[in-house]
């Protein structure tokens, strides 16, 4: 068994020694041009000489949540597409969107301000009957998500392109169930996975149905975020905030707008990381799955893009 490795911007050599200790019968390599034929490939953001060389895999693993940068590509005919399942970022995911959605219903950013000023203040407390979130995607993620921010007691809407059941979550679904979802939310965490079909969903529009005085949370992709269309919904008043972990540009650039307006909070697109012994762990199971011929979790739909 032929694996190998082709990760852009991480080191490949923990990863090489990892799937070696799980896999000790397995010949475990990183890609260089004109290496031989592979049977199953461990990637992250590969360029398209690395698929045009690897005509024969069986599967790609991609080792992180998001494959829309692989969908982008022409793939091996027969070659499987397959995502993590979890390892370990769901509990981070839902770390940081409770996190932010509490700083936002708290007002913890209004006394981070007074404080950095000098000032003793004092805010009414709200009701989370008045704070309902919507969780815009309910994969893995989104789901997990959903569920921590009821622990909270705040109402929780979700949506998903098909319907689903979810204990103490209101789930909507589909084109005709989407309207009704953002009017229902005050706070929008976008879960979604990035596809033609949800490029530039957070717009003007959809936005601006939220609840008024409501709050953004992307933590999906920067191409879901149309950026000139959240600013100008912040400076009408009509969004009191937004919270951003990923950006059409990584890093940032110096002179994006992002980084000085008032009502922006960034972080440098950690609100899950990838944590890699997990990550091994699982991959190594599926690989040894496909080898006997079972089925495993985690296949993208190639009509689908996830």
């Amino acid at each position: 068994m032929n694996i190998t490795i082709c990760v852009a911007q991480t080191k490949a050599a923990p990863w090489e020694e990892g799937f070696r200790a799980q896999l000790p019968g397995a010949h475990v390599s990183t890609w260089k041009a004109g290496d031989p034929q592979a049977d199953y490939a461990i990637v992250w953001s590969p360029p398209q000489a690395f698929l045009d060389e690897q005509p024969g895999l069986k599967a790609m693993f991609n080792i992180g949540a998001g494959v829309d940068a692989i969908m982008k590509l022409r793939l091996p005919p027969q070659a499987q597409v397959v995502r993590l399942d979890d390892a370990g970022m769901s509990v981070q995911m839902a770390e940081y969107v409770c996190h932010a959605v509490i700083r936002h219903f708290r007002e913890f950013d209004g006394y981070e301000a007074d404080i950095a000023a000098g000032q003793w203040s004092y805010r009414k407390p709200r009701s989370r009957a008045d704070c309902p979130v919507g969780v815009m995607g309910l994969g893995v993620l989104g789901e997990r998500v959903a569920r921590a921010l009821r622990v909270f007691e705040f109402p929780v809407h979700g949506w998903s392109r098909s319907p689903k059941q979810i204990d103490g979550i209101t789930c909507h679904s589909g084109t005709e169930g989407f309207n009704g979802f953002l009017a229902a939310s005050k706070v929008l965490v976008n879960l979604l996975p990035l596809t033609p079909d949800t490029q530039d969903i957070l717009n003007r529009e959809t936005m601006g149905r939220l609840q008024p005085g409501g709050h953004v949370i992307n933590v999906a992709r920067g191409a879901h975020l149309v950026e000139d269309d959240l600013i100008a919904l912040l400076d009408s008043g009509h969004l009191s905030g937004a919270t951003l972990d990923v950006f059409r540009t990584e890093p940032l650039p110096a002179e994006h707008p992002f980084w000085q307006h008032p009502k922006v909070t960034i972080t440098p697109h950690t609100s899950a990381r990838t944590l890699r012994d997990e990550s091994i762990a699982q991959i190594a199971g599926k690989i040894v799955a496909l080898s006997r011929g079972e089925p495993i979790a985690g296949v993208v739909h190639r009509d689908r893009g996830y």
